[in-house]
């Protein structure tokens, strides 16, 4: 697997050598492989949105270097063209939404990318069926004049439509109802089994998306305090406990049984593998009650 992402030794400070000079980001190291997830977790002001911000070319580092889809974000020249292989989509999508009709919403970036009028059509109606949305019923609408999580889905498609190579999500589960909730899953699980697209996920709930995740990175007031994969974070309960991530159910059950005396596999990454185990475990226990 070709590395995608590559971060080295990154810092970055909001208006330095001035009095409101703020150290967001301190000294981060992270690399991620093309098809992988990566779940990003951390409170508020931990540094995640700017470290977004960075992968997208937005802004650039103050020290250190941050290679994406072999661009060096620092060559300005270079940076600029990053909005076409990192789609990023802030945690409140909706509220940037600014054409007049849906048709026009979602095909503003396309338009930038010099495709013919018929490979933008092509696109727009692909991206509003992959968010749930019937292309026919919705091009003509005012956004406006639609539900908050119906713009969401508007400006998901945005997105979507362009086939980043990366995908930034900013707590998209945020304010969403179970259907919301369960459709935003779905469009990256199709992501993650591409193999090929890149995702990475910011959100405070780690319940959500471990099963899907390839690696995990966690930040505390601009410090990278773990980074690694699944597995490797499962093992570190003091961390898990610290910053309150909640697992998913059947690991809380993993757990539950192992600290029971009942010897169970704790590194299992899905609710397959977690029924798997629990017949295994079922029977070997047959007789022993």
């Amino acid at each position: 697997m070709s590395k995608i992402i590559d971060i080295k030794d990154l810092s970055y400070i909001y208006l330095p050598g001035t009095a409101y000079q703020q150290q967001a980001l301190n000294n981060i190291n992270i690399s991620l492989n093309q098809g992988e997830l990566l779940g990003l977790f951390g409170g508020n002001g931990s540094g995640k949105s700017t470290l977004a911000k960075l992968l997208n070319g937005l802004i650039y580092p103050t020290t250190g270097r941050v290679t994406v889809c072999g661009i060096d974000t620092s060559i300005k020249a270079l940076r600029n063209d990053l909005w076409k292989k990192v789609g990023l989509v802030f945690q409140y999508p909706e509220q940037q939404i600014f054409e007049s009709n849906v048709y026009d919403e979602v095909a503003y970036g396309l338009r930038n990318l010099d495709l013919s009028e018929s490979e933008v059509k092509s696109r727009v109606y692909e991206a509003l069926k992959r968010v749930g949305l019937i292309p026919n019923s919705m091009v003509n609408l005012s956004p406006v004049k639609l539900s908050g999580g119906v713009r969401r889905r508007i400006a998901i498609a945005g997105i979507l439509a362009l086939e980043p190579e990366i995908l930034v999500m900013d707590e998209p589960m945020a304010g969403l109802d179970p259907l919301g909730q369960k459709l935003m899953l779905d469009i990256i699980k199709a992501r993650q089994e591409n193999k090929t697209q890149t995702t990475i996920i910011i959100s405070h709930n780690l319940k959500d998306i471990l099963a899907l995740a390839d690696k995990i990175a966690i930040l505390e007031k601009g410090y990278l305090v773990f980074y690694g994969e699944v597995p490797e974070l499962l093992n570190h309960i003091d961390i898990l406990s610290k910053f309150r991530l909640e697992l998913p159910d059947y690991l809380q059950v993993a757990y539950a049984l192992n600290a029971r005396g009942i010897k169970t596999n704790s590194e299992i990454n899905n609710l397959h593998e977690a029924g798997l185990e629990l017949i295994r475990i079922i029977s070997s226990q047959k007789g022993k009650f």
